[in-house]
Formats: structure tokens, sequence, C-alpha cells
């Protein structure tokens, strides 16, 4: 005997008498009880009439006579091979009723039945009543509780059988060391190893098998395969016993390497040996090898074998073709519970909810019950294909079969309800359960955040904490998540504390869900060091980190990162385009926005829809809404996003009419619209000043779509109304809202009376603008330049000192533009570009060249106190000036011009852009806060309606 086996029968046998001394009576006390008339009556009601058994049947003449006890021994064991209880409890019932009970075989047999059947308090009370201790009796309890996933209540027995002296054998040693596998009890089994040793059963084959399997569960694959290799016979049975472990722990690789070992050793394989293959190769991801597997069944006549099939649609499902593996399912001619699950779990995994459903009813209509595996995929299908009746019917057959709580299926409830948006339900399923575990709550919490209940989810965290459970790297990302969502900065900074506390700065998924949550609560420093300190910097977190960086402005930020993660060979997918395009959109970055675009089309991400929405919104805000449109022609799936997007975009660019036109091409194709979608028509009524359209769709929003208009619906007729002149009707509207106006509202009365010189109605809502954001310095201006289009210059000084009491400052005019695959930034006056004197000498140049076309610069919308001639040169240098004339000189000729300014465009600029677009022979688009304006010839396709 080597070593290592001495010191396990030294240290455990130690061990195993102190725990014997310990536990006097280390079971739980069976209450005592006598078969009861009830126990009579059933049988007898089950014997009566009965036409399976004509012997049962004859029980019950007055005239029968008990037959020899063998006979009992031989029906019952039928019972036991067939796993049925009712005909075994009659015959239980005739031996009492006839005084055969002391048949230790017919008892033995009874015992092992009722065990087997989970029936525990009859064979327990069969056990207690034996005259004397029984190896027999006791191993067929153990047994029964082993094969019945109850390791304890076997472990327990096992104890009370060594207290009473009884001796084990080949058949106790393996099912209470199976018993140490459910309840993953190493030190326990380590001490049963002892035993083993110790009464000379470590070379029986079958016990040796349970001891390999038992070390392989409990995760000590080296002792496991230490004992192993000191078997002196290995059978194919003891191959295949390591052979699985390794795949059911994940450790494929091994499998592989030690399934071509046993063929080198001239082990034959068998079937269990090559599923157990087939299955390793799903876990490699390697179906070429799998299917050469399946190949070598055939040879061999196992092809009709249903554990080989079984693992071979568990391979197509995971692996493969979700097709394949229904082939291979409907060639089984008779398909257990397994083959049941694995197909619809296939199904679920790709997303074939309506198939998994549909096989889940073809499983109910045959003779095959559902267990937990099964309830909880046709869970998951009702949740994917938001069927709530079916999802709650599935609900209603869990209680009506009483099954208890089983956690798997609990789950699986709390993940359906979520899903079809019935948290109020999920919660009363997590209420519910008595046990509550990791992979519990983090589904509860989960479901909060997929609803939108971020402050549910938040608060569920502590008191996750607090009862104990702990928490993984799943449940730090949804609540950072939810934080993000949240925006709550400081319990995102304590989140993160908490992390690092408990070791997960390292980890992937944490660290990219911190680069997301910190981006959103636009905590860019801390998302770049998390960023820059990250070990692995994969697709994930620079997704995340141009994310952040695209939804904080920083477009520039994140095209630099998008370069650095091409120089580092990281691939794209269709989710970092999206932000990429994003990124692009708010630079008006057209040329890169198109490379982006090349990259969708080189990797086939077109039919991505997140793709391809980001693409219609990156043209449209490029100002290109004839590529917005190509795109969205070629979009396959046009959700509401995407007809939302297209609508938006061309009532931006003042195509009024022709957003229209798709709005209603948009209901013809049966897609409802939401919202957001009304909001971007009223815009598209507003920049085109269709009235009658835009009060008919406002009108009817509640009897056609079933939703109230909102603020943005207000704030949208509002300022159509006030920039037709129609001033009393836009404050009769204001003031009927149903509930209070906000900044928007106000706002957009404050642009009527700019456009109209209504010097009261731009006092009233200046006014409530102070209130409602009084760090706004764009209300200031704009009633600065209402005082100042009527010579009310008092008023304009005024303005100009409650600014500086107030310490407002006036936000700078910023504009940008794009060339050569370079954003280029100006502001007022700016001089601090490297082809400076060239941009100057430009605008030189053009003065001239508009002076002589009739262009006046009009000064009266200028502020400053200064002489007239130094406010023309100020109009001069404003910033989308200056980026429209480095437009001129660095790109080619004939070549459109696009530029971006971050505030509204200037009256002025706005109508010099128009005589040059005329002199030079250029477009010129120019995106401001409020539309877009695309200048050519002379005229402005805003029709100076902006």
């Amino acid at each position: 005997m080597n070593k290592w086996i001495m010191t396990v029968r030294y240290l455990s046998s130690l061990q195993f008498q102190k725990s014997l001394h310990h536990h006097q009576r280390p079971y739980p006390h069976f209450k005592s009880f006598t078969f009861s008339s009830q126990h009579f009556q059933t049988s007898a009601k089950l014997t009566h009439g009965s036409k399976s058994n004509p012997f049962l049947s004859s029980t019950q003449e007055p005239n029968f006579t008990p037959i020899s006890v063998p006979y009992y021994s031989k029906l019952l064991s039928k019972c036991n091979a067939t796993k049925n209880p009712s005909p075994g409890m009659q015959i239980h019932a005739i031996i009492i009723k006839f005084g055969s009970t002391k048949d230790p075989k017919s008892r033995n047999l009874l015992i092992s039945l009722y065990a087997k059947c989970k029936l525990f308090r009859y064979a327990r009370k069969l056990v207690d009543e034996s005259p004397e201790p029984d190896l027999v009796s006791w191993s067929a309890l153990i047994s029964g509780y082993a094969q019945n996933g109850f390791g304890k209540e076997a472990i327990l027995a096992f104890y009370e059988m060594h207290l009473l002296g009884v001796r084990c054998n080949d058949f106790t040693f393996p099912s209470v060391l199976k018993a140490c596998t459910f309840t993953r009890d190493l030190e326990l089994g380590r001490q049963i190893h002892a035993v083993v040793v110790v009464t000379g059963f470590e070379c029986d084959e079958y016990v040796a098998n349970s001891l390999v399997v038992m070390y392989a569960k409990c995760g000590e694959f080296g002792d496991s395969r230490r004992l192993f290799e000191d078997m002196p016979e290995r059978s194919v049975v003891s191959w295949n016993a390591l052979l699985s472990c390794y795949v059911q722990s994940d450790y494929c690789g091994e499998a592989v390497e030690l399934f071509h070992e046993m063929v080198s050793s001239g082990i034959k394989p068998n079937e269990f040996s090559l599923s157990s293959m087939i299955n390793a190769y799903t876990g490699l991801e390697d179906s070429g090898q799998g299917r050469k597997i399946h190949g070598f069944l055939i040879k061999l006549g196992y092809d009709s074998d249903p554990f080989s099939k079984n693992a071979l649609v568990d391979m197509c499902a995971k692996v493969g073709s979700l097709e394949d593996a229904v082939f291979v399912f409907e060639e089984i001619a008779r398909p257990d519970i397994v083959s049941w699950n694995a197909v619809i779990a296939g199904c679920v995994l790709h997303e074939n909810h309506d198939w998994a459903l549909e096989l889940f009813g073809q499983m109910r209509r045959s003779e095959t019950h559902p267990n937990m595996f099964t309830l909880s995929s046709a869970l998951k299908a009702c949740a994917g294909t938001g069927l709530k009746k079916l999802g709650r019917q599935l609900h209603c057959n869990l209680i009506k079969i009483n099954v208890g709580s089983d956690p798997f299926v609990d789950v699986g409830l709390i993940d359906m309800y979520s899903k079809t948006y019935l948290m109020n339900d999920a919660r009363m399923v997590f209420n519910l359960m008595p046990d509550k575990d990791l992979i519990a709550w983090n589904a509860v919490i989960s479901g909060h955040s997929q609803n939108g209940e971020y402050m549910e989810a938040v608060s569920l965290f502590p008191l996750m904490y607090k009862e104990g459970i702990g928490f993984n790297q799943t449940t730090l990302s949804t609540v950072l998540k939810s934080i993000a969502s949240l925006q709550a900065n400081n319990v995102c900074k304590q989140v993160h504390a908490l992390s690092v506390k408990s070791g997960f700065e390292s980890d992937n998924y944490v660290v990219n869900s911190l680069i997301d949550a910190y981006g959103k609560c636009a905590l860019l420093e801390d998302a770049t060091r998390i960023f820059r300190e990250c070990l692995i910097v994969d697709l994930v977190a620079f997704t995340s980190m141009i994310t952040a960086y695209a939804q904080s402005g920083q477009g520039e930020e994140a095209l630099k990162l998008y370069l650095e993660m091409l120089d580092r060979g990281i691939e794209l997918d269709p989710f970092v385009c999206s932000s990429l395009l994003n990124a692009c959109a708010n630079l008006s970055a057209y040329e890169q926005g198109k490379q982006v675009h090349v990259h969708i089309l080189k990797f086939g991400f077109m039919s991505d829809i997140f793709a391809g929405n980001s693409l219609v919104n990156m043209y449209a805000k490029c100002g290109s809404i004839d590529d917005a449109d190509r795109v969205f022609s070629k979009i396959p799936e046009r959700g509401i996003v995407s007809w939302s997007s297209m609508i938006g975009g061309l009532a931006q660019h003042g195509h009024g009419k022709e957003a229209l036109r798709v709005f209603n091409q948009m209901l013809k194709y049966g897609v409802s619209p939401n919202q957001i979608t009304l909001v971007s028509v009223l815009c598209a009524c507003n920049h085109a000043g269709l009235i009658t359209e835009a009060k008919r769709y406002f009108g009817s929003m509640r009897e056609l779509f079933g939703f109230e208009p909102m603020q943005e619906h207000y704030a949208c007729m509002i300022d159509l109304l006030g920039r037709a002149g129609r001033l009393d009707e836009a404050m009769e509207l204001a003031n009927t809202m149903p509930f209070q106006a906000d900044a928007s509202v106000w706002g957009a009365l404050l642009g009527a009376a700019r456009i109209h010189k209504n010097v009261e109605l731009g006092q009233l809502a200046a006014e409530m603008l102070f209130t409602l954001e009084p760090e706004k310095s764009g209300t200031h201006v704009l009633l600065a330049n209402i005082y100042a289009s009527v010579g009310m210059w008092e008023n304009v000084a005024k303005v100009r000192r409650l600014m500086k009491d107030c310490n407002v400052k006036k936000e700078p005019g910023i504009s940008w533009i794009e060339v050569k695959d370079m954003i280029h930034t100006f502001i007022v006056g700016d001089r601090s570009h490297a082809r400076s004197e060239e941009i100057y000498a430009k605008l030189d140049e053009l003065s001239e060249r508009l002076t002589k076309a009739g262009y006046v610069p009009m000064v009266e919308f200028d502020l400053h106190d200064v002489e007239r001639g130094e406010k023309e040169e100020l109009l001069y240098h404003h910033s989308e000036k200056l980026a429209v004339a480095f437009g001129l000189i660095a790109t080619p000729p004939g070549a459109p011009i696009r530029v971006k300014k971050n505030l509204r465009v200037c009256v002025d600029c706005h109508t010099a852009f128009k005589f040059i677009s005329k002199i030079v022979s250029r477009e010129i688009i120019v995106r401001d806060i409020n539309r877009y304006h695309h200048f050519k010839d002379g005229s402005c396709s805003c029709g100076d309606y902006w």
C-alpha cells in the first residue's frame, strides 16, 4: 500500500473515531408509527378490480388462500425493477394481513422499493422493526437516500448503522460515498475512505470507482487521479467514471487526454465513454471532433444508444445548428426527459423561443413528465416571447403538482416575471423562497434593473450583504448598471471601494461595469483612470470607455481611443461601432463616420439593428440626409427607433413634408409610434411651419396612439405657434397645460418674443427662466437681443450688469469642422490655429466680395458697446465664420463644407453664409443647437424660419 493511502488511513481513522464518539445518535429521530388503516384502505382500492394483476385482484375474494412467501418476493422484485410503489404497497398489505412479515427477503425488497420511491417513512419503519441489524436493510435504505439526492440523510443512516455494529459491504460504501458528493463533504469522504482501507475494500472496483468520483466531485482531482492510477485493474467503467467527472467539472481538455490514454491502453470505449467525449468536445466548442466521435459511435453500433443521442443533441444545440439538433432528436425512437431537456434548452439558447414552446407542448402530449430543468427552459421561453399568460399557467401547474420550492425553478419564475414586466409577481416568488441563495438575489436585483426600477435594485444590495449572502461579479455589474442610470456618484464610489476590498478590482466584468458607471455619472477622470489601470483591456473595456466619451460630448477623445483600439488589433463589434457613430454624430465628423460605415460593411454588421440605427443618426447629424435615407432603406428590420431616427433627421433638416410622408408610411407598415416619434413629427411641422398638420397630430395623440401629450409635445406646439406670430394662442396653450410649464416651454416663448420683438412676453418668459435655470446664460443673451432689437440699450446694459452680479458668464460660441479625419475647433476671434494667417486672409477676401454682392453686416444684433466698425470686425470673427473660412482653404474646390456650432447660429452669420454659398459655389452645411442649415446658391433650407 502506498504512502498516500497510509496517511489517509492514519489521519482519517482518528477523525472518524472522534466523530463517532461525538455523535452518539447522529440521525434524526423518526416518529414511531404503525402502518395505518389508511395504508390498507389505499391498498384495497388499488387492488379492487385490478386487471393488471389477477393475483392482486384475487386477494379480495373471501376464499383467498395465502400463497408461499417466495412468490411475494418475486412480485416485489418486479416492483423494484419498475419502481412502481402501488402494487408493492398492495403486496405489503397482504403480507401484514396474513402474518408473513418475518421473511427478511420480502422485508428488504420492500425497504428497497420504498426508499427508491422516496417513501422513506415506510422504509425507515421497516428497518426499525427488523428483529436484528441487517446489512441488506441498511444498505437499501442508504442507497435509496443517496439515489434520490438526500445526502445528509444517507450519511446519518450510515452513522447509525456503524454505531449498531452492522458491518459495511461493497454495496454500502458506494452509496455513502455518493452521499458525500451531494453534500460536498470532503472531510467526511476522507473518513469513509479510511474505513474502506481498514475494512479491506479498497481493491474492490465498484468501491474504488466511487472513491475516484467522490474526490473528483469534491474538487480534489489530484487525489482522484492518484487513486485511479493505483487501481490494480481498471475496466471501462473506471475510465468512464473519471471521464464523466472531468467533463462535468468543465475540464474538457483533460477528458480528451484521458480518452486518448484509455484507447492507447487497449480499453475499448463503450457508448458511455463516447457520450462523455461528445460532451467534452461540446465544452471545447469543437463540433468537428464531436461529429468524428459520433461517426465512431455508428461504426461500433451504438448509433441508437439514448445516452449518445442525447449528448449529440446537446452538442448540436450548443456549438452547432439548432436544425441539426432537432433532426438528431427526431431520430430518437423513444426520447426520454434528458432528450427533451437538451432540445428545448437548445431552442432557448438559440433564442428560438416559439420552437421551444412548441416542443414543450409535444412533450406534454407524450408520456414524458417535465422535471425542474424542463420547466426552467419553458419559463425562459415564456420570458423570451413575452407570453405572460402562458408563464402564469406554468406557475399554476407547478403549484398544482406540489413540487415544493425548487431554487432552480424559482429563479426561472423570477426571471420570467421580470422579463414580462410583472415585477410584483417576481418579488412575490422571491419573498416566498425559504432559502434565498446568491443566484436568487441576483435574479431579483437584475429584474428590478431591467424594469427601470433602479432604486429598488440598488436598495436590495445592502440587504443582501446584511443577510450574509455575499456577492459576485454578476451582482456588482447589475448594481453598477442601476447606479449608472441613477447617476448616483457617491454610491458608485462606495461600490467601487467594496469591489476593490473584495478582490474584484482585476475582474474584467466588474472593471468594465465601473468604467460604464463612472462614464454615465460624468466622472470621466475616474473612468479613464480605471481604463488605463486595467490589466487586460479588451473590446468591452474599449466600448465602455468610447461610449463614456461619446455620451459626455467628448467625441474627439472617443475617436482617439478608436484609433488606439485599431492599433492594438482589436476587432470591432456592432456595439462599439454604434458608440463610435454616436461620437461622430456629436462632432459632425462625416468622414470618420464613413470609415466606421466601411468597417460595418466589412464585418457584416448591417443586419444589426443598433448599427443600422446609429448609421442613420450619424449621417443625419453630419448633415447628409440623403446618405441617412439610403442606409435607412437597407435596414432589414426597421423598428420604432429606426423610423424615429429617420423622421427626426428629416425634421431637423427642414424636410417637414417628407418627414410626415415617412411617418404615414411607418403607420401603414403597422409600426406604432412612441412619444419620441411624435416629438419628431411635431418638430417636422414646426420647422416647416405646418400649423394645421401639427394641430391635427397633437389633438389626436390620445385617440389614435393611446398616450397623453407630455411637456416636449406642448413645447413643440408652443414653439410652432410662437414662430408663426400666434403669441396669444401660444400663451393660452401654455396656461392650459395639465402640468406646470418647464424650461422648454418658457424657452419657446422667449424665442418667439425675440423673433417678433415682443418685449412684454420676453420679460415674462425670461423671469420664469431666471427661476428655473438661473445658471443658463442663454436667457440673458436672448432678453438682451430683444431689448437691442427695439433700441432699449439701457435695458441691454442692465442685463449685462445682472449677468455680472449673478456671476453668469456667457457661454462662448464654439464651432467644429472635420478636415482629413481631424477635428478642428474654433472660438470667436481665435488665432491659435496653425493656419490662422491664411484663415484671416480668406476672411478679408470674402469681406470684399460680400460687400460687392450687397451684404451689409447686421451690427444691431451685436451687444458690445463699441463703434460700428469694431462691431463689424467682431461679427467677421465669429467661430462659425472662422470654421467656414478654414474649410474653404483646406478642402478641395466644390466639396461641401460641414460645420457644427454649440449655440444657435447668429442672424448675421446666417445671412453671410447665404451670400458665401453663392459666391464660392459651395454647399455650406451648418448644424447648430436647434437644427440644420443647408446653404446653397444664396438660400437656406430653413427658409429663414429657424
